[in-house]
């Protein structure tokens, strides 16, 4: 794909002080955010926390109740005419148009964005290409697969060579091959000097994408950094994890750890879990594995692990993203 000739400088996205409301509803509550250019920038959170609406803010087709928000140094409000050409969008649902084949559509595109004719055909052409479309470049899309649509769709967004990638839960809906495909393409707009702003619900998604990373809820940034920051300062510390292999025993064990637990051992008895934190690392196993062959306990597993994104949004707002993601 063409390098794009947009000079990589910081702030690509300035956020201050943003409130909208629908009647009663406020979907954003002061929300302020900086966004430096070549990253991509994930604003995670459960469906209902205010991520599309500051999506539609940033690229012109909402108005904020009050503060500012600049993109590419264009004030959204003010210079909407500025922002649009140098943004692409790829909003949650495929915005193709069915009936057209997957060439007409991208090429149709680049006319809007006025590249002429020319340019357009080549630009829809290397699009295809890249994206794995060729095949099926004159067949209509409502032929086309939810990932081969996913994927015109993100194709139509890059048409015009945008310095400003929005992506609003882009895989939502995919199947796992799919998912990782466009992942791969997400990583390759940010190495262009592409800065992209990607909202997402998937932790993973945004632990494996993004260089910094915004957690929202009802409407307000809770935390954020950088994925391993948040891990850090958010997502406690190393844990112990132990399987039985007789689940009977969970709450036996949990009582004979209680001491080497200080007292915070989390038990799952329908699966004969246990967890609880270890500062000290893996010395702590040493003397777990000790404890239980003197009382005669099988383990089926035992282990470290990492704190994850998901312990972070658990840290911060008391319950996992999935069971937030639930309730809608």
């Amino acid at each position: 794909m063409n390098q794009n000739n947009v000079v990589c400088e910081n702030a690509a996205i300035q956020v201050d002080g943003v409130h909208k409301s629908f009647g009663k509803v406020k979907a954003l509550s002061g929300i302020d955010i900086q966004v430096d250019s070549g990253i991509v920038f994930a604003l995670l959170g459960p469906n209902g926390s205010g991520k599309t609406t500051l999506i539609r803010i940033l690229t012109t087709l909402l108005r904020p109740d009050s503060g500012t928000a600049t993109v590419g140094g264009f004030d959204v409000e003010r210079e909407p005419a500025s922002v649009r050409p140098i943004i692409g969008l790829a909003g949650q649902y495929p915005a193709v148009d069915e009936n057209l084949t997957g060439k007409e559509n991208l090429e149709m595109i680049g006319r809007l964005y006025h590249i002429g004719k020319k340019q357009s055909i080549l630009r829809a052409t290397e699009l295809l290409e890249y994206f794995e479309l060729s095949d099926a470049a004159n067949r209509r899309a409502k032929t086309y697969s939810g990932g081969m649509r996913r994927r015109l769709d993100l194709a139509a967004a890059l048409v015009a060579n945008p310095s400003l990638l929005f992506l609003d839960e882009p895989t939502t809906g995919l199947d796992p091959r799919s998912r990782i495909g466009l992942w791969e393409v997400i990583k390759s707009q940010a190495k262009q000097c592409n800065s992209v702003f990607l909202t997402t619900q998937y932790l993973e998604e945004a632990d494996r994408l993004a260089d910094r990373i915004a957690i929202m809820e009802k409407g307000k940034i809770i935390q954020e950094g950088t994925p391993q920051e948040l891990k850090d300062c958010c997502g406690g510390e190393t844990r112990v994890k132990m399987r039985l292999t007789d689940r009977s025993q969970t709450s036996r064990v949990a009582e004979l750890l209680e001491e080497i637990a200080q007292g915070k051992v989390n038990q799952n008895n329908e699966m004969g879990e246990i967890s609880f934190p270890a500062p000290g690392g893996t010395s702590v196993l040493t003397d777990i594995v000790r404890k239980l062959d003197a009382d005669g306990i099988e383990l089926a597993e035992l282990g470290l692990t990492q704190p994850t994104l998901d312990d972070v949004f658990l840290s911060i707002t008391g319950h996992t993203a999935e069971e937030e993601a639930g309730k809608d």
